[in-house]
């Protein structure tokens, strides 16, 4: 009798196991049926425990990614799509613990996993052949169990207990094969562009230069959330160091494709004008004739640079999105030490670019990653004059608590996301200021941070347009807010449209 319970609350726990973090545990309609099934056939019935095992095994690992995906970005995972991700994760863990506790992370997973298997074929075992004698009995129970299953995918809401994994492994079946369609879709999107042919883009910017720099991790919560309730004092003080440089600002909102991470697909979508959520959208967009921003600002006899100190290993797609010049974590001279993750503080990477000098009619991307989780340790500034090769903010690189320290704690983690972003916005905007007449500078966030740390539902992130008055004419008729606090109510413009309504703003003459 004691197997038996405890076979069951194995089977269960892993059938009722939520792959939502608002998930309730109900009990699980599957289990009856698996029971009788396996009740039902002679001897071992090790190709049945086989299946089952492999299925439950991966159903779990299935439910696993949905939460995290869930906690990170804020939407399950997609089969097809996000199995690149799965690089970048082990990249993220190996910088923020370190390649030797990523590694124990890895052989306790692996360890974890291979118990759990071995669980279930021993669970699966205790029930094999127990319904032999009342064969009729059985097979009557196990054809209600298996119509209660298909009831509840039918009419959830009818149906006492619920199908959890049946209708997880159903929901990622018609998400993969709805990835597969729309994929179709984007590359017939990707092989028309309004804008190809013409060379009069940009016109209006003359001989200044356009920067864009997105901000890691900044989204609406800073202005919606009370916790982040400082980054709008500290840009609204903000404002007056700008517009005594005799700069104009306009501020609006993006909605951006993700949330929580995968920042180089808002990049994407920004350059594109194309909707890019997902890796397979992004190598799609890679292999297309699309043109991008930058490949626009080349075809109109504009250098184009990308500024990006996350970039540690070769990044051939570069060129391909329209980057005449690359300046990477080597290519930045840093030789300080890095903040976890973080190569760099922000404050050297725009030094590093001011370096380079002005250039007339350059257009230039500067990505930003000081508010990149895990968001310890924490930048300051320092004196712009006493950058140097960056080991001033070595200090600084070695203080406080390590991220396995801080992130067991869901408030210190969002305490020093704010501390982080309130560093980048600071320094962004200070960099601004300096750029003078002859910039336009564009400063956006990437994607709002993860759900538990924003606090709230949507993916709009904050954007501002600085710049000379003359220039920032060329978008009075956005109904963009004036300095650099946007209007709650204005509506969002999805980051895929930006490209064109951009463009055709700077379109006209000088």
């Amino acid at each position: 009798m004691a197997r038996a319970a405890l076979s069951l609350l194995l089977l269960g726990l892993v059938l009722a196991l939520p792959g939502h973090p608002s998930g309730a545990w109900r009990f699980p309609l599957e289990l009856p049926a698996l029971v009788a099934l396996l009740a039902l056939r002679p001897g071992r019935a090790r190709g049945l425990r086989a299946v089952l095992v492999a299925a439950l095994g991966a159903a779990t690992v299935l439910k696993a990614l949905d939460l995290a995906l869930q906690l990170a970005f804020g939407r399950p995972f997609d089969p097809v799509a996000d199995l690149p991700l799965l690089a970048s994760a082990l990249d993220l863990g190996e910088g923020a613990l370190g390649a030797g506790r990523a590694l124990l992370a890895a052989v306790l997973l692996g360890a974890v996993l291979a118990g759990l298997a071995a669980g279930l074929w021993w669970a699966s075992g205790v029930w094999v052949g127990r319904g032999r004698p009342l064969a009729r009995g059985t097979g009557a129970a196990a054809a209600l169990a298996l119509a209660l299953v298909a009831a509840d995918l039918a009419r959830p809401e009818r149906v006492p207990g619920a199908a959890l994994t049946t209708r997880l492994v159903w929901d990622h079946t018609v998400t993969a094969r709805q990835t597969r369609a729309d994929l179709a879709s984007f590359r017939a999107a990707a092989r028309t562009d309004p804008w190809a042919g013409r060379t009069d883009a940009f016109a209006r910017l003359g001989q200044a230069e356009l920067r864009i720099l997105f901000v890691e991790s900044y989204g609406r919560a800073s202005f919606d959330n009370p916790l982040y309730a400082s980054h709008a004092a500290l840009l609204r003080a903000a404002e007056a160091g700008i517009a005594a440089q005799s700069l104009a600002m306009r501020s609006g909102w993006l909605g951006s494709p993700v949330a929580g991470g995968q920042s180089w697909l808002a990049h994407a979508t920004l350059a594109s004008g194309l909707r890019i959520d997902g890796a397979i959208r992004y190598r799609a967009l890679i292999a297309s004739p699309r043109k991008t921003l930058f490949e626009l600002a080349q075809d109109a006899g504009r250098s184009t640079l990308a500024v990006m100190p996350g970039i540690t290993r070769a990044w051939p797609e570069g060129q391909r999105l329209g980057f005449s010049r690359l300046l990477d974590a080597e290519g930045l001279g840093y030789r300080g030490r890095p903040f976890n993750w973080v190569t760099m503080p922000d404050q050297f990477t725009l030094t590093a670019f001011d370096r380079l000098g002005p250039e007339a009619s350059r257009v230039a991307q500067i990505v930003l990653l000081s508010s990149h989780a895990p968001w310890v340790p924490e930048p300051r500034l320092v004196p712009w004059e006493a950058v140097g090769d960056g080991r001033i903010f070595d200090d600084q690189a070695k203080a406080g608590d390590p991220p396995e320290v801080v992130w067991r704690d869901p408030d210190r983690v969002r305490a020093a996301y704010s501390r982080s972003l309130a560093y980048a916005l600071r320094t962004a905007t200070a960099h601004a200021a300096r750029s003078g007449a002859g910039a336009l500078t564009l400063i956006l966030g990437d994607h709002p941070p993860a759900p538990f740390v924003s606090g709230i539902e949507g993916r709009d992130v904050p954007a501002h347009l600085i710049g000379p008055p003359e220039l920032l004419a060329a978008f009075d008729g956005w109904g963009w807010t004036e300095g650099l606090i946007p209007a709650r109510a204005l509506p969002a413009l999805p980051m895929e449209a930006f490209r064109d309504r951009f463009l055709e703003a700077l379109s006209g003459p000088p």
